[in-house]
């Protein structure tokens, strides 16, 4: 069978990796086409565009691309008209794909959601259009069944992705002091900085997080940077503060920290599955922060807080996240911090929630199997 597959940022290019095997085992003479990444790539796909093209996020900077992003939808669509996929599988990114999701469904194509957009948070009226122009929904958080539910809409849980990716990962991984040699560090404790995959995002997070680092002399800080992003970009940033870069290797980084700082979004979870204390920062444009404060319903940004219903990990957004709230935070969850105990018992309790390994190919095979019948 034929498959069409849309991911239009990192993570996605993560979990869409992880399904694209998953496919292929179900499904040995599988045809796939995506929009996606190198990891996508690499699974068995053929990239047809890179998601470093489509990111583009807040509302002013979409204001700024619309013309940009209706050229991308038109070369979608073509792509799609021309391949003629069994399914189109729509990875989050939900200003694009719902687009998407339209679009096949008028051409009698099969659409399947997997990772659901973040409805549950703000554009809960977007429902409809899943309900419209999706024909199955594959979610990856427990909490969302009940919303589903909800607007009649029945959706089962099958594990989370990122269990699997996280076990695949640790299995293969080196001991801590090798691995540090390996990323060019020295035998200091590591405080790890994930600043985001774009561009706008790094050049409003990182420069706050950079200012903990006179306050840790005896760390080493180490930033998670992607390649998709120049080294050039990231040094205009960090200028002469001492930071290791390291590049496309995220969870070897995050492996030999002590802790971290995060930005809001998938890592989050990824540093919780990997058992590091974090602090959780987040900061935009001022513009698209106020409208986003007024359309969003949710009490927690991060997904480790979401999931468990309760605040486990600090979250630091826009005017709180602040040069003084930042080391004292960090401070808590340092060795020997007065929060680090709790939380990495609460993370042990997030990997109960959220179920046994084996997500990706049991998604897949489902796919498979709904596309066989």
């Amino acid at each position: 069978m034929k498959y069409f597959i849309i991911a239009g940022e990192q993570s996605g290019d993560l979990h869409g990796s992880n399904l694209i095997r998953g496919i292929r085992h179900s499904d040995p003479d599988a045809q796939i086409k995506c929009w996606g990444g190198e990891l996508m790539q690499e699974a068995g796909a053929e990239l047809l565009v890179h998601y470093a093209r489509l990111a583009i996020m807040g509302f002013v900077n979409i204001l700024l691309n619309i013309k940009t992003i209706a050229r991308n939808l038109n070369l979608c669509r073509k792509q799609i008209k021309e391949f003629i996929p069994d399914v189109v599988i729509l990875i989050d990114y939900p200003g694009f794909n719902l687009r998407i999701a339209e679009f096949a469904k008028s051409e009698g194509i099969k659409v399947f959601y997997y990772i659901s957009p973040k409805l549950w948070a703000w554009k809960e009226s977007r429902v409809e259009k899943i309900r419209k122009y999706v024909d199955r929904m594959f979610i990856i958080f427990p909490f969302e069944v009940e919303f589903y539910r909800k607007h009649g809409i029945g959706v089962e849980y099958f594990g989370n992705p990122l269990v699997d990716e996280i076990g695949r990962r640790n299995s293969h991984m080196a001991p801590s002091e090798d691995l540090k040699k390996s990323l060019g560090l020295d035998e200091r404790p590591v405080i790890a900085m994930l600043a985001g995959s774009r561009r706008h995002e790094i050049s409003n997070i990182l420069p706050e997080m950079l200012k903990t680092v006179k306050y840790f002399t005896t760390y080493q800080f180490v930033l998670a940077c992607v390649n998709s992003v120049p080294e050039k970009y990231y040094r205009e940033i960090t200028g002469n503060i001492p930071v290791n870069l390291v590049f496309d290797k995220t969870y070897e980084v995050l492996a030999v920290s002590e802790a971290a700082l995060v930005k809001s979004g998938t890592s989050t979870l990824e540093a919780a599955l990997l058992g590091i204390p974090q602090v959780v920062c987040y900061k935009g444009d001022r513009l698209s922060f106020e409208i986003a404060r007024r359309l969003v319903k949710i009490r927690f940004i991060s997904l480790v807080n979401l999931i468990m219903e309760q605040e486990v990990v600090k979250e630091l957004i826009q005017y709180s996240l602040t040069e003084k709230n930042l080391v004292n935070e960090l401070l808590s969850i340092i060795e020997g911090g007065s929060e680090r105990r709790k939380m990495l018992a609460d993370y042990e309790e997030l990997s109960k929630k959220l179920g046994p390994p084996g997500a990706s190919g049991r998604i897949a095979a489902e796919m498979v199997k709904l596309l066989k019948t």
